[in-house]
């Protein structure tokens, strides 16, 4: 029998750094174990230079062009070229790849395109949502919610989800929203976050040369890793320390990663006196964050309540658990959908810099608490968060098509 063949079309991918990067990685190695052929095609979004061929972490990547012209970087415009450019090319590798089904990830960007090309080769299309583009631009300040620019973006989601074969979708919270716009039930799957259990250590021992790198012997450190964006609420966690220090002197804040956030947090921690207390270490090369993840005693993340924090289900946490992390995390419904509170984790009310402290010296006075919180949390991603588990439900989704070839 002829192997599944599958044409992914993605926003951007390796060896760029990002959970969208790295839940694709995982889903094409799975795909890959189960006998299934893929083909991949990024957006012009996609920036890392390379030729329109790439072979990266052992997957072959097609890319598209950027448009250069002067119009297209207007508003709009710049939307319709990046667009056009992505149609051009996921026809041109479909022609060459012959796929089964057009599996096109978010954002809608991808999915408008793709529906043109399924419709004119007569391929089947899935369209999985990791989040929705209207919500993203408003979190990153570049429109208003409810907005023209962001009911326009909607109603171009809610166009390409009527019209796909079938919906995926990462979370319950993002289902529910895509349940609202009129999408019958059995017409969407979840394919949830998940984490390559194999892939972290348990409890590894901390690296006391790092330790005393960063200047944190003997520090209780409450750390992130990750990109500073206003939704992950890293200003709750430096408002949190000075009232965590009252308890605990020897508390260290550690951030690791960067981003638009990076100097209005280090303005931050002047203004509260706290600079001393707190290490920014910048980007980190990929292979060295688990070096930075063992100095860590309790992983924060303190994500603000928006739409895009309660309808996705972010990575991280599973990450710290699979490693055996104590977390304290903001009850945002992302968050609840993958930690038990007092069982996997800790939970404290969003938005709150007091409760945030309260939760985290609490913890830090509980440390009988702190083996059965590693190791639960340990166990939770191996029996209902593996890979493994969650890509073998596209089996189902993709048996649900028609099968055709180009």
């Amino acid at each position: 029998m002829t192997a599944l063949r599958i044409l992914h079309v993605l926003d951007h991918s390796l060896p760029l750094q990002s959970g969208y990067t790295f839940r694709t990685r995982e889903i094409l190695r799975e795909q890959h174990n189960l006998g299934w052929e893929t083909f991949h095609v990024t957006s012009p979004k996609h920036t890392a230079p390379s030729g329109l061929q790439e072979h990266v972490d052992g997957l072959d990547f097609y890319r598209s062009t950027t448009p250069s012209a002067a119009w297209t970087r207007m508003p709009v415009l710049h939307e319709v070229a990046l667009m056009q450019a992505t149609a051009r090319r996921i026809r041109e590798v479909a022609r060459l790849t012959r796929p089964h089904v057009l599996h096109v990830h978010s954002p809608v960007l991808n999915a408008l395109p793709g529906l043109r090309v399924a419709r004119a080769l007569g391929i089947p299309m899935v369209y999985e949502v990791r989040a929705f583009w209207e919500d993203a631009a408003v979190d990153h300040g570049t429109s208003r919610e409810w907005g023209p620019r962001y009911r326009a973006s909607r109603a171009l989601e809610t166009y390409a989800l009527h019209r796909a074969d079938h919906v995926t979708t990462i979370c319950d919270g993002l289902k529910g929203d895509i349940v609202e716009r009129g999408i019958p039930e059995g017409g969407i799957t979840v394919i949830p976050n998940a984490v390559n259990v194999a892939s972290f250590a348990y409890d590894v021992t901390p690296d006391v040369a790092l330790r005393g790198k960063l200047g944190l012997d003997d520090a209780f450190v409450l750390g992130f890793v990750g990109s500073f964006y206003a939704y992950e609420g890293l200003d709750l966690l430096l408002q949190a320390l000075p009232l965590v220090l009252r308890e605990v002197p020897r508390a260290r804040v550690l951030l690791v990663g960067g981003g638009p956030e990076d100097t209005a947090l280090k303005a931050m921690a002047r203004t509260l006196g706290i600079a001393d207390k707190v290490v920014f270490t910048g980007r980190v090369p990929h292979g060295e964050v688990q070096r930075y993840y063992s100095v860590v005693d309790v992983l924060a993340y303190p994500r603000r309540p928006m739409r895009l924090t309660e309808l996705v289900t972010p990575l991280k946490p599973l990450e710290a658990m699979a490693q055996g992390r104590l977390l304290v995390a903001s009850d945002v419904g992302g968050h609840r959908e993958l930690i038990r509170d007092g069982e996997t984790g800790i939970l404290f009310p969003a938005g709150d810099a007091v409760a945030l402290a309260a939760a985290l010296t609490r913890l830090f006075a509980e440390r009988e608490r702190w083996p059965a919180l590693r190791e639960q949390g340990r166990r939770y991603v191996e029996n209902e968060r593996s890979w493994a588990s969650s890509v073998a439900r596209y089996r189902d989704v993709y048996d649900s098509l028609p099968r055709r070839a180009t």
